[in-house]
Order: C-alpha cells, then sequence, then structure tokens
C-alpha cells in the first residue's frame, strides 16, 4: 500500500510539475513592456491589494497560493524526510525560488517575484497543516519513538 501511495504522489508531483511549467514558464511577449522584477518583499501583494480589480487581485494573490497547496499534500506522502512544517516550507521555497528565477531570467514576457515564493510556500504550508501532514503519517508513520519518549541507554519508553 506504501509503493502504490509512493507512486501516486511521485505521479502527482509530475503532473504539478507540468502544470507548474505550462503556468510560469510560458513566453508572453505582450506583457514585455509590463512585466518588472520584484526584489522588495510585499510590494506586489500591496500593489495588488490596493488596485480597484477585486478580481484579478483574487486571481493573483489565491493563485499562487492554490499553486503551493500541492507541495504541501504530496511532499510528505513522498518521504519521511520532506515531513514537518519547516521542512515543507524549507522545500518549497527553495523550489519556488529556482522557479522564479528561471522565469525571470529566460522567459520572455516574465519577471521575478518574491512574493510569488512568499504565495506559494503559504499556499503549501496550508496543504500541508490541512490534509499533508495527516496523510504523511498515515503512510509513513514513526518509526523511532520521539526523542523525549527514549531513555538514555537508547532503548524506547
Amino acid at each position: 500500500m506504501r509503493t502504490l501511495v509512493t507512486l501516486a504522489a511521485l505521479a502527482g508531483m509530475v503532473a504539478f510539475a507540468v502544470v507548474l511549467a505550462r503556468l510560469t514558464l510560458e513566453a508572453s511577449p505582450a506583457s514585455v513592456p509590463l512585466t518588472r522584477s520584484n526584489l522588495i518583499p510585499g510590494r506586489s501583494i500591496g500593489n495588488y491589494l490596493h488596485q480597484p480589480g477585486f478580481v484579478e487581485t483574487v486571481k493573483q494573490l489565491g493563485g499562487n497560493i492554490v499553486l503551493g497547496v500541492p507541495f504541501g499534500i504530496l511532499l510528505p506522502l513522498l518521504s519521511r524526510k520532506t515531513r514537518g512544517f519547516l521542512r515543507v516550507a524549507l522545500v518549497t521555497a527553495a523550489t519556488m525560488l529556482l522557479v522564479e528565477l528561471v522565469q525571470g531570467a529566460l522567459v520572455t514576457g516574465r519577471a521575478f517575484d518574491i512574493d510569488d515564493v512568499f504565495l506559494n510556500t503559504t499556499g503549501a504550508l496550508l496543504g500541508y497543516v490541512l490534509v499533508g501532514r495527516r496523510l504523511g503519517r498515515a503512510v509513513r508513520p514513526r518509526t523511532r519513538p520521539r526523542w523525549w519518549k527514549r531513555r538514555p541507554d537508547g532503548s524506547s519508553a
């Protein structure tokens, strides 16, 4: 059963990678004059929150959060080592930072935006807290007792 779930999670990650690439790494030549890189945390989020178009704001901010959710669900299923709030945050942030760097450097009409990394990581953490943590524990239960339940001689309490 564990192998089947791991294979399904791996297939999910591949599918997610394809969707992520299609959404973020496709050229947009018409957007070239409009794109600007953002290295200041919060700038893009603030700009979206202060613009009059509510639907566009929800689409941009919500879309970036939703885009990160699969990481928070699938990472704990792939490996016990990628389970945990901090680990999910670090792996997601590193992956999304790489995507943003490639997008900003190599894709026409796209720009690097640090806020996208934060929003994607927030989505992954939401996915982890709401679903991924429980699924990860169900599929890959702890094999060693927690450090506070171990005896000084190394045996379990």
